[in-house]
């Protein structure tokens, strides 16, 4: 297990940068779980905003606060978890040159449910079409979970959700769907699960998600690998960004849980056949990410730090492949 995975990369020649949203536009909450996507010759990168500040004590967890030792600090006006999303674009230096809300307005509806917004956007060129996928709980009165797909465009002085589409399930009982990793280059096909590998393609006219292909679970003694990143080509393979959940009760039986990452490479037949150990961001417990790019020979992969702060990491290609066995 490695405890600090970006000072590993940053002690072989990687990057960090921190990818902030103004105070006077995030109104000083939560940035968190970036995306990002080299679109043509730029870069862009959804930065997810939520509407609280986590407090979360590592370590021991002798709680710090009386509500123990992991508090969500909300405005006194807004109790629910709604979330905001970002559109920023970055320059070669990983600068931003602008930031944008994304204006949902056009297609937004009264909330059914606390946990508002569209969550853990990944952001994906399909068919021309950009798009935002991630999770969304609003919709019903028990907070149903599904993935859906907002087209957004983005024009000289705004960026705006023009449709959406809410992907229903193969599995209609299923509570909450989540974390399902676009694949670049498979136009609206996601990997629903990694071990066994489960491909879905999205089919319009039944607004549901198919099963394409999977495989048999194939590695064991491992905890389940649930999605993160998109999936992303790089040469003869494909490779995406995992996250690993710890969960337990602390002192006070409550429920918490620490967050573990790792890289997954799959071949062209979905074959798991390599792999990273797993690591915390930052030696952390609570870390996300929802985003991974090659440019030229860096891997670029945003990530969120305990539901506060958002960076991006470069790491030289060289780095990562001599962490990957098989």
């Amino acid at each position: 297990m490695i405890d600090n995975f970006v000072n590993l990369v940053l002690t072989n020649g990687g990057r960090l940068k921190p990818l902030i949203v103004p105070h006077e536009m995030a109104h000083g909450t939560g940035q968190m779980n970036p995306s990002i996507l080299v679109d043509g010759d730029k870069i862009a990168v959804n930065i997810r905003n939520v509407g609280y500040v986590l407090v979360h004590s590592e370590n021991e967890q002798r709680f710090p606060s009386r509500w123990g030792p992991l508090t969500y600090i909300h405005p006194e006006n807004d109790r629910t978890l709604r979330t905001f999303n970002f559109y920023m674009e970055l320059d070669s230096n990983y600068n931003p040159i602008r930031i944008d809300p994304v204006d949902t307005s056009k297609l937004d509806v009264p909330p059914l449910w606390e946990f508002i917004g569209l969550e853990d956007a990944r952001l994906v060129r399909w068919d021309g079409r950009l798009y935002m996928s991630g999770v969304r709980r609003d919709t019903t009165t028990n907070g149903v979970g599904r993935m859906e797909l907002s087209e957004i465009i983005v024009t000289d002085d705004k960026v705006r959700e023009v449709s959406r589409l809410r992907i229903e399930s193969t599995n209609p009982q299923s509570y909450c769907e989540k974390n399902w990793m676009p694949i670049l280059d498979m136009p609206y096909h996601y990997v629903k699960w990694s071990n066994p590998t489960e491909v879905v393609k999205v089919d319009f006219e039944k607004k549901a998600a198919v099963t394409v292909f999977t495989t048999p679970k194939t590695l064991t003694g491992f905890r389940d690998f649930r999605g993160s990143s998109q999936v992303i080509p790089l040469g003869d393979y494909r490779i995406a960004l995992v996250h690993e959940v710890d969960l337990f009760n602390n002192e006070l039986g409550q429920k918490d849980a620490y967050y573990y990452h790792r890289f997954l490479v799959w071949d062209k037949d979905w074959n798991i056949v390599a792999m990273t150990d797993d690591f915390n961001f930052m030696t952390e417990r609570v870390g996300f990410s929802c985003g991974l790019a090659v440019v030229n020979d860096k891997i670029l992969m945003p990530f969120g730090h305990q539901d506060n702060s958002s960076y991006l990491l470069e790491i030289p290609k060289n780095v990562l492949e001599g962490l990957l066995h098989g």
